[in-house]
């Protein structure tokens, strides 16, 4: 009986309240809030069309990104031309040898030789080396078909890789074949 009388105020301060509710100006105001809520245009539909979801959040990094990069970029190169400019030419000192970077003239390619590329020596180098180890490889190509041919000349065993017993045998069995050979008169 408790938990009745417990729900009996509630209803009844409710009660008192409902002939507030039911006044013409409160109830016209709830009809003007449906009918905003329809829009008073008819019948409205929600068209089911693709999201955007995955457009609109490329475009939102993508300009990130470009703006993450190009602002940075563009700062230093303006830097670079207002501040520091291109490189003028000037008497180099008697047993001064220029480095290979201070033969370009914009301190943007200045930096890029000097921190990011090889010099030409170096290139040079590297190709002289990858020339070097071409040749070799093309001597030890020689010099394994000549092995072959002195093999193949000499009816020898197949090859230098066998193990050492193997060709033991080889050797017992070429020099019974010369034997028989030798006595047949061939």
């Amino acid at each position: 009986m408790v938990g009745w009388s417990r729900l009996l105020s509630p209803a009844a301060s409710f009660a008192n309240y409902r002939n507030v509710l039911q006044t013409p100006a409160c109830r016209n105001a709830l009809q003007q809030q449906l009918r905003r809520m329809g829009g008073d245009h008819g019948h409205h539909h929600m068209t089911i069309k693709p999201s955007r979801f995955q457009w609109d959040k490329f475009k939102d990094l993508m300009h990130f990104y470009v703006m993450l990069g190009l602002i940075p970029v563009t700062g230093l190169v303006l830097y670079a031309n207002i501040f520091v400019g291109p490189a003028q030419l000037a008497e180099v000192p008697e047993g001064y040898e220029p480095k290979h970077w201070e033969y370009e003239k914009h301190p943007i390619s200045r930096f890029i030789s000097r921190y990011m590329l090889n010099s030409d020596q170096q290139n040079y180098e590297k190709s002289l080396h990858y020339l070097f180890e071409e040749n070799e490889k093309a001597q030890i190509r020689l010099l394994e078909d000549e092995v072959r041919r002195k093999m193949s000349e000499r009816n020898d065993y197949q090859a230098y890789y066998y193990r050492p017993s193997v060709a033991k045998y080889h050797r017992v069995s070429k020099e019974a074949a010369d034997e028989l050979e030798a006595l047949r008169g061939d």
